[in-house]
């Protein structure tokens, strides 16, 4: 056999082994095709939702691994050194396993999609069981990815030969790996066992009404390590999770969303009551911000030159509550105004005999 013979048989060969590839690769797009056209056909009536983010979700990841099963599936048939056969299937292992474990990663994405599209935290003012339970699964869905993505690289690491033995030398010390990692790592282990309280004890939630710091926001993110809050300037707060374990803060909607709001006025001994909570009383009425739970205005406080009046009224949730109170105070303080301007906080002074007292005492 002459040099050309040789290498057109080479040649042939590598074209047969390409030809093979083509068609496996060929028969997986098919594969494919069919299997999202067939859950098209299923769910379109029954649940076009899940078909929805099904499809956005593994769309690409399995565009990639059903090819590559076909490609495994051939490789016997191809017609190459034992060799590269070896390098080929271990090349096409390790890229059906980092296609798997993307795929398990997008399934916990279409599972995050349908628990947010059946307790939707938007569609309800008291939505307290659903900021729970979507909390929970938040952190759940974030470990099981950290946890796909470690089994990932591990199983990649274990089918090469040099880097199991390594991983057996470095077991015996694996004990004092450990110890060190642990000094080195103690903010960052406390923030994650911080996290697993934070999801099932539940001090906070998402979309929770927080005070901290002296700061006013909601609960926009819950990670593995830290909770952003954002303020009602959008403005974001970002802490670390053990903060929430170790430190006090407020949160108003706990155990429900409606919140009781207050106003404190402050008027003259000579301001009639009963006029105006009848004025109060009408303002809310005529308000869509007030729940029709709580109306009170109450003399909370005789001070020296002055009366504390505080009205008090429910509305559905804090920010709400916000613009009741803003709508409160105006009114109220323009009826005063209108009605009664003598009752307005004033300063007093006595003087006896034709002498004036200095500008000092009558500011």
């Amino acid at each position: 056999m002459n040099y050309f013979d040789s290498l057109y048989e080479r040649f042939e060969s590598i074209l047969g082994g390409l030809a093979v590839v083509a068609v496996a690769i060929v028969a997986g797009i098919i594969t494919k095709y069919l299997l999202f056209k067939l859950l098209d056909i299923y769910n379109r009536r029954e649940n076009p939702f899940f078909f929805k983010s099904l499809t956005a979700h593994l769309s690409k990841p399995l565009a990639l691994f059903i090819p590559l099963l076909f490609v495994s599936i051939a490789l016997p048939a191809l017609p190459y050194r034992e060799e590269l056969l070896y390098n080929l299937r271990r090349l096409v292992e390790t890229l059906n396993i980092v296609t798997f474990a993307w795929i398990l990663i997008e399934l916990t994405n279409v599972a995050r999609d349908l628990v947010r599209h059946k307790y939707n935290i938007e569609q309800k003012p008291d939505n307290m069981r659903e900021r729970r339970l979507i909390t929970q699964l938040q952190f759940l869905r974030k470990v099981t990815v950290v946890t796909i993505i470690f089994l990932a690289v591990a199983l990649i690491l274990l089918s090469f030969e040099p880097v199991r033995k390594l991983g057996t030398g470095l077991l015996t010390s694996a004990g004092v790996a450990g110890v060190v990692i642990g000094f080195a790592a103690q903010t960052s282990i406390a923030n994650l066992l911080a996290g697993m309280q934070i999801a099932f004890t539940q001090p906070i939630r998402l979309d929770d009404v927080l005070v901290v710091e002296g700061e006013f926001g909601r609960v926009e993110e819950i990670t593995l390590t830290y909770v952003v809050l954002k303020l009602w300037d959008n403005r974001r707060l970002i802490l670390p999770l053990n903060y929430f374990i170790q430190k006090p803060f407020q949160n108003w909607t706990r155990t429900g969303s409606d919140i009781l709001a207050s106003v404190y006025l402050y008027t003259d001994y000579t301001m009639p009551i009963e006029p105006l909570r009848v004025e109060f009383d009408r303002i809310l009425a005529g308000t869509d911000l007030w729940n029709k739970q709580v109306s009170v205005l109450q003399v909370t406080d005789s001070k020296e030159r002055t009366l504390e009046l505080r009205a008090l009224m429910s509305a559905r949730d804090s920010a709400i509550a916000w613009d009741l109170r803003c709508l409160v105070r105006e009114k109220l303080v323009g009826f005063i105004q209108r009605n009664y301007p003598d009752a307005l906080p004033k300063t007093r002074s006595e003087f006896i005999g034709d002498k004036l007292p200095p500008l000092s005492d009558l500011s």
